[in-house]
């Protein structure tokens, strides 16, 4: 890998090295080419005088051409725009806005180590601007397109801000490693890694919050998603799962000061209907148990206790600018997003500065993009598998409405009450607001990233570019447990340490990770076009990258009478800290060469070569080629001109990408030091063999676009198919480790078809309606699996101890749902199995079937409103918060329960064993997103631009589905093997309205 030290110095040495000739006898001209419309850019206008040389507008629209001293005139072409002929009339600089012929062809997305016009592009890609994104409350990028790009879905995995979500592009592939898309921010490709999870003190574990929440959305000029095979495989080694590109905003001519601001509320959509004080102890009684000895005579809605009405605001200020040489532009941004459970919360701030500069007349020319963002998230003690005594959730909804907050002499309420000493005894039951009041967890995150880049103009279409990434984040997590705190009586073993309880003892636990991320990327450009109207685009490159992962934790406790009452008075009292780093490294080597012949053919091949320090030393390397070719048929002579179509291209792709996303070190024997440091653990068997998971796909594409460009679409067809499963295997015993890593025999499978539809319905002077749809059918399978069954799904709640609901087999979808069925009471109010309470049998699956989002804009005049509906179908939830709580066993032990469970003829001494009473549909309508603006028309004054937006998200939600929202994942993992579609106590899901402004100066 020392290659990389030679164009490492290639890359500085050629930034000295520059020719361009003097052309006196000729003038430069300048300028910006911008959409009538709305203004924004156009990129890749073709700019050329009367039978002379020409160019292309770059990103941001500008271009800058020399012609010869004769030329009174230039020409601007595009397609889907009406052409134009611009007179100099002497003039240097020109600013020139086209009029749209069609509303699909014009756009530019960006594609792997480039941009790429919509006419040009053989492989299935969708951008989004701006003004595609879903608007209000955005904590993490993904949420700017959730539901708005065919055949990409994105589950949160809770209603916490912040929080983290499932998103696949064409469906669920990887049975144990990694299935998020690989980020690419500005040209560096992401880790996502950089936050801690919450330990388990007693209260089972939480996850991570979202490692992309370090982006603040106001910068974000574009996101593109690559979703098949050809146009991911230029990142080969992590493309498998599809790759999500975001482009942050650059500087431009008469940019000036942009500033933003909103304030937004947000209550919970849905709560649970549970029973008031008096309803409860009628039910109790009525269950043949004794009310009064359950009645501590307050009456409480415990819910109303840790929920809130949340107040969020955001804030943003930007400026830049353009000359004919460069762009900058700086911003900062604040978001203080406010949880409606108490005591959550999500603060970031963000600074960034994007710069571009050229020299020697567009010969050399640097690009710089730098971040610093810091996030500090506050988190409520909720987690995935608390026990039958909940987290927060879990206990709220199942303590005693009788119960009050506080006791007689102030204190938080116990059922089990106090010692001698003061301190809570019994664990049986818990305190919402003792728990909400007497954890502090808290973290605080800086990251950094920043990547500069080089080009070097040979000659007219053949250039160098390198850059150089660096993507640091620094996290650090305290948490704190009251030694008074309700409930908490337990020890806790803390990666095989007993630590002491937290009531009576307290506990303080300090996590700190760094990830850093080296990125270095060296390639060679190469544009032509020729007399036949032909163009041949081309470029090869190497790549490098390093990343490395240092995590560490120490825990504390009171000791010798002293109670700490404060995080910091345990300084002196932590344990040793513990913990893992690793480290892996990955070399690509990638050429992609484009060709279209008369704008009729056009032909793309990928290839890239990658090796990975993750994998066996027998297969450290892989190859991963894709072809497309595109064929506009529009083009044809034998389409009649002025026909029913405007475009019509049919699209054709296969390709091949890789998954390495898996722990580093698993191909190697692992031991594990012990606490003390005297003796050590298998962990891991080698295994030499073990190599890359691969996915091969194909599929076909049709782009249409007719009614003089008011109606423009797509409808794909793709299929799938990963094999050679990376996996965390059992070994039979006896053996020296208990596992190691392989890859399964077997393949999962995706197919599926989407459908883009973009309509102009009216295009008036003072008012338009536009409408986007977007659809996608999906059938998942797992192949040639053999007999293997792989179980994950854990159930929680008291006497489900080892309890599961989910299988990976064999001719059934991913994380298949496999319950045994419930067919309803019996005479006596017992559960009805009709095979047996044991006879587990496939149920139904929690990935959908049919995703679809349906867009509707409206502008009148100054006045602009917009909606948007997103639907999920063909998909099931396990409601494990019924399945722990929701039952009249509970009544009998001073629990709550739902009014419609209290309601049942259901016998106390029935079981609430896993079945299909808890396996519920999960389709819904969704009304996800609604807004309505109003522009001031300003003019003569110092500020530019002045509008107002009111924003609605979450607003109704129609579903037959009993939790507080089906669209829910949370982690129900079982040794290590995801599960997927399980509702377990997670964070309430907001109804939010907010209120902006934005303005320019």
């Amino acid at each position: 890998m020392q290659f990389k030290h030679l164009l490492a110095f290639c890359f500085f040495a050629l930034t000295c090295l520059f020719v361009q000739p003097a052309l006196a006898q000729n003038k430069v001209i300048t300028g910006k080419v911008i959409d009538k419309k709305d203004n924004s850019p156009l990129i890749g206008v073709s700019v050329g005088a009367p039978g002379g040389s020409g160019t292309l507008t770059s990103v941001d629209g500008t271009f800058r051409l020399s012609v010869p001293a004769s030329v009174t005139s230039l020409n601007f072409t595009y397609i889907g725009y009406k052409s134009q002929t611009v007179a100099l009339n002497g003039q240097t600089s020109l600013s020139v806005s086209l009029e749209s012929a069609s509303t699909n062809l014009n756009e530019v997305v960006v594609i792997g180590y480039g941009t790429q016009r919509v006419k040009d592009a053989t492989g299935s890609v969708a951008s989004l601007s701006p003004k595609d994104f879903n608007k209000g409350v955005i904590a993490t990028p993904e949420q700017l397109l959730q539901g708005r790009v065919a055949g990409v879905s994105v589950t949160p995995a809770s209603g916490e801000p912040g929080a983290g979500a499932t998103i696949n592009i064409r469906g669920a592939s990887s049975i144990r490693s990694g299935s998020s898309p690989l980020y690419v921010v500005d040209g560096v490709p992401l880790d996502n890694g950089g936050t801690a999870g919450g330990y388990d003190s007693g209260a089972g574990s939480a996850s991570a919050r979202n490692p992309l929440a370090f982006i603040n959305p106001a910068d974000i000029e574009n996101i593109s998603v690559l979703k098949d095979a050809s146009s991911a495989a230029i990142y080969g080694s992590r493309g498998a799962n599809g790759v999500i590109l975001i482009t942050t905003r650059k500087g431009r001519k008469g940019a000036g000061i942009q500033f933003g601001a909103s304030t937004s509320i947000s209550n919970a959509a849905k709560t649970y209907d549970l029973l008031g004080r008096d309803q409860f102890l009628k039910s109790v009684a009525a269950v043949g148990a004794d009310a009064t000895a359950v009645d501590y005579g307050g009456n409480t809605d415990w819910q109303k206790q840790i929920l809130r009405t949340a107040v969020s605001q955001n804030y943003n200020l930007a400026f830049g600018g353009a000359s004919n040489t460069g762009n900058y532009r700086a911003s900062v941004g604040y978001d203080d997003q406010q949880g409606i459970v108490k005591n959550t919360n999500l603060k970031r701030f963000t600074a960034r500065i994007n710069a571009s500069q050229s020299f020697f007349k567009d010969v050399v020319k640097f690009d710089l993009t730098s971040l610093y963002s810091n996030v500090k998230n506050q988190y409520a003690p909720i987690t995935n598998n608390a026990g039958f005594n909940g987290s927060l959730i879990g206990s709220a909804i199942q303590l005693n409405p009788t119960a009050p907050v506080y006791d007689a002499n102030g204190r938080y309420f116990n059922i089990n009450g106090y010692d001698a000493n003061g301190f809570p005894v019994g664990n049986s039951f818990r305190n919402p607001v003792s728990m909400l009041n007497q954890i502090d967890d808290r973290d605080n995150i800086n990251r950094y990233l920043n990547n500069l880049t080089a080009t070097i103009k040979f000659f007219d279409g053949f250039y160098y570019k390198g850059n150089i990434g660096v993507d640091i984040s620094r996290s650090l997590r305290k948490t704190f447990f009251d030694p008074y705190i309700v409930g908490f009586t337990d020890q806790t073993n803390i990666r095989d340490f007993n630590v002491p309880s937290a009531t009576i003892n307290g506990r303080g636990i300090l996590q700190y990770n760094e990830l850093t991320s080296v990125t270095t990327e060296h390639t060679l450009n190469y544009d032509k076009k020729f007399s036949n109207n032909s163009q041949l685009t081309a470029l090869v490159g190497y790549s490098y990258q390093t990343y490395k992962n240092f995590y560490r934790s120490q825990f504390g406790w009171g000791s010798g009478g002293k109670y700490l009452k404060n995080y910091d008075q345990f300084q002196n009292h932590l344990a040793y800290p513990v913990g893992d780093s690793s480290k892996y490294q990955l070399q690509s080597y990638f050429a992609r060469v484009n060709y279209s012949y008369k704008d009729r053919y056009i032909v793309t091949a990928t290839v890239r070569r990658d090796g990975s320090s993750r994998f066996g030393e027998n297969h450290q390397y892989a190859n991963f080629p894709a072809l497309a070719g595109k064929w506009r048929i529009s083009n044809e002579s034998f389409m009649p001109k002025g026909g029913f179509f405007d475009d019509l291209a049919l699209r054709v792709n296969w390709g091949k990408t890789g998954n390495q996303d898996y722990p580093s070190y698993a191909s190697l024997a692992l031991k594990q030091l012990n606490y003390y440091g005297t003796s050590t653990t298998p962990l891991n068997a080698a295994n030499p063999d073990l190599k890359w998971e691969t996915q091969t796909a194909y599929g076909a594409g049709l782009d249409f676009t007719f009614l003089k460009g008011r109606v423009t679409g797509s409808v794909d067809y793709f299929n799938k198919s990963q094999k050679d499963l990376l996996f965390l295997q059992d070994l039979a015993q006896p053996a020296a480790v208990n596992r190691y890593w392989v890859n399964l025999p077997g393949n999962v499978r995706n197919t599926g078809v989407e459908l883009g539809l973009n309509v102009s319905a009216i295009q008036g002077k003072d008012f338009s309606w536009d409408i986007s749809y977007n659809m996608t059918l999906i059938k998942n399978r797992v192949e040639n699996f053999g007999n293997r069954n792989v179980i994950t799904g854990n159930i929680d709640g008291q006497g489900l101890s080892g309890a599961y609901s989910q299988f990976i087999g064999n001719g059934y979808p991913l994380y298949t749902f496999n319950v045994p069925v419930y067919s309803g009471l019996d005479a006596n109010g017992f559960g009805i199995y009709p095979n047996g309470i044991d006879a587990a049998t496939p149920q139904g699956s929690p990935l959908p079937k049919f995703i679809a989002g349906l867009t509707n804009n409206f502008s009148y005049k100054n006045w602009t409103l917009s909606f948007f509906l997103n639907a999920q179908t063909g998909f099931y939830i396990y409601n494990n918060t019924a399945n722990a709580f929701f039952y009249k066993g509970n009544l009998v032990s001073g629990r709550n329960v739902t009014k419609a469970v209290a309601a049942t003829n259901e016998n106390p001494l029935n079981s609430g064993e896993v079945s299909t009473r808890f396996l519920e549909k999960g389709d819904f309508l969704r009304l996800q997103n609604a807004s309505l603006g109003y522009t001031f028309p300003i003019k003569g004054s110092a500020i530019k631009s002045l509008r107002v937006n009111f924003t609605g998200q979450n607003i109704f939600l129609i579903t037959k589905y009993s939790g507080l929202d089906p669209e829910i994942n949370t982690n129900k993992e079982r040794n290590g093997v995801p599960s997927r579609g399980i509702d377990y106590t997670a964070y309430p899901s907001a109804r939010t309205f907010t209120l902006g402004l934005n303005a320019g100066f």
